[in-house]
């Protein structure tokens, strides 16, 4: 069966894109076009007439990346399976004796 997909437009900084979506991703869609929108914003009037719209575009686009992978480092559960693995283990001796 196919995916039911939907057909949005997305205001991005001064571009409309159409995109089809997953329907239950389109707020996700649009949240994702306002958080650009309003970061490339943010730099436009830091660098106003200093900058390019392309440098503009970057300078968004590393500031939201660097937000993904800080967040992505906050959620590593790797350590937490590790302790947990260990703990497993000493209970599952203390249990035996």
């Amino acid at each position: 069966m196919a995916e039911d997909k939907l057909h949005i437009r997305l205001h991005v900084y001064d571009t409309d894109i159409s995109v089809n979506v997953p329907r239950e991703d389109e707020e996700f869609y649009r949240r994702a076009a306002k958080l650009i929108s309003e970061t490339i914003n943010t730099y436009a009037n830091a660098f106003k007439g200093r900058k390019s719209d392309k440098d503009l575009m970057y300078m968004a686009l590393i500031d939201i990346a660097l937000r993904y992978e800080k967040e992505l480092s906050r959620n590593d559960t790797t350590p937490f399976s590790d302790i947990l693995g260990k703990l497993t283990l000493e209970i599952e001796d203390a249990l035996k004796k």
